[in-house]
């Protein structure tokens, strides 16, 4: 079994973070997303994943390379113009020659795909689809099987008059090869509105796996940051990276914090950041590489990434703060910011 990754998006929803990079490429607790997809393709045993690129492709080879660093095969596959989740996957047609497993790009999940190829195999199906359990299912596109969880509907957002159950698809599929056979050549196609359903007007055997794994969409910025405390708090399946200094405290190497600091809560502190005296970091706080964290300053549930500067006495509070950026001394941040890359908050800003 082989797995490929559907990786063209340009990330609107996560704008300004995805101005310079690629969504999956973002880090989440100081590991770009995609690492996370990648350990759980190769958890499962897979050892040849395939990338479906567009936005910023040239990122993702110098990131990876070859995937021998992640113990992978990686192959990429280049999109001239937007193609679709469908026409991503035609386009890799030539690394598709077996049972594939496909996942989009921006789902953090800790899904058992042993179980899944399991029952994937044991129902003889052309498509599996992974469809999870959400509380709200009228703002996804809800997925309804019968009793041998063979798929017999499609709904997109239904009101809630029209909700008869609360499995939405995943983006997580098991795809046979025979389907690239329905996929038109080198157009916009949709696999969610023109094959899946297709498949179900010919009663070609599609079933649904459902389960209630860990699942987020990180497409958004509220989303992306949920990710990091997901994470930190023990709902994923997902170990913290860095080592645990004392309990609930990860820190990389090379971290300097100050004995007079005070960290209370789930904390993790990327390589290279300084904490300084009367530091106080509370709640869920996750701190990027190369960061200076000055006397005085106290966040509390916020993410602040890489190569940032907080300046003495600020307060940043539920809120997010881009690479390469200074927070000059005595601001305050309030919560729901979101400060891009590259930016200046100049001293006793409140925002």
């Amino acid at each position: 079994m082989k797995a490929l990754i559907l990786l063209g998006g340009i990330g609107t929803r996560l704008r300004p973070f995805t101005c310079t990079t690629p969504k999956p490429l973002l880090p989440i607790l100081n590991q770009p997303f995609i690492t996370y997809q990648l350990n759980l393709i190769k958890e499962f045993g897979i050892k040849e994943v395939t990338f479906c690129l567009s936005y910023r492709a040239e990122q993702f080879s110098k990131f990876v390379g070859t995937g021998k660093n992640f113990g992978l095969k990686v192959n990429y596959v280049y999109e001239e113009k937007p193609l679709g989740t469908g026409g991503a996957i035609k386009n890799a047609q030539k690394f598709i020659d077996q049972t594939t497993i496909i996942l989009n790009g921006d789902i953090l999940t800790d899904i058992n795909l042993k179980e899944m190829a399991k029952f994937h195999n044991q129902k003889n199906a052309i498509l599996t689809i992974g469809l999870v359990r959400v509380k709200d299912p009228t703002i996804y596109g809800l997925v309804e099987t019968d009793k041998q969880s063979r798929i017999e509907k499609f709904l997109e957002k239904p009101s809630w008059d029209e909700v008869t159950c609360n499995t939405i698809n995943s983006g997580i599929y098991i795809f046979e090869p025979e389907l690239l056979d329905y996929i038109p050549v080198n157009i916009n196609y949709s696999v969610e509105r023109g094959l899946f359903p297709h498949l179900l007007e010919e009663q070609k055997p599609v079933f649904g796996f459902v389960s209630s794994p860990y699942w987020l969409d990180i497409g958004t910025v509220e989303k992306y940051v949920q990710a990091h405390f997901d994470i930190l708090k023990g709902e994923v399946k997902i170990p913290v990276p860095g080592k645990q200094i004392k309990k609930s405290v990860w820190a990389d190497k090379n971290v300097s914090i100050n004995a007079k600091s005070v960290i209370e809560g789930k904390v993790i502190i990327g390589h290279n950041s300084r904490i300084d005296e009367f530091v106080q970091l509370s709640g869920l706080v996750s701190i990027g590489k190369n960061c200076k964290i000055k006397k005085g300053a106290q966040i509390s549930d916020s993410v602040i990434l890489d190569n940032t500067i907080i300046g003495e006495g600020t307060k940043i509070e539920k809120s997010i703060v881009g690479r390469n950026c200074n927070v000059e001394p005595n601001s305050i941040l309030t919560p729901g910011c979101a400060i891009g890359d590259n930016s200046l908050i100049t001293r006793f800003s409140n925002l």
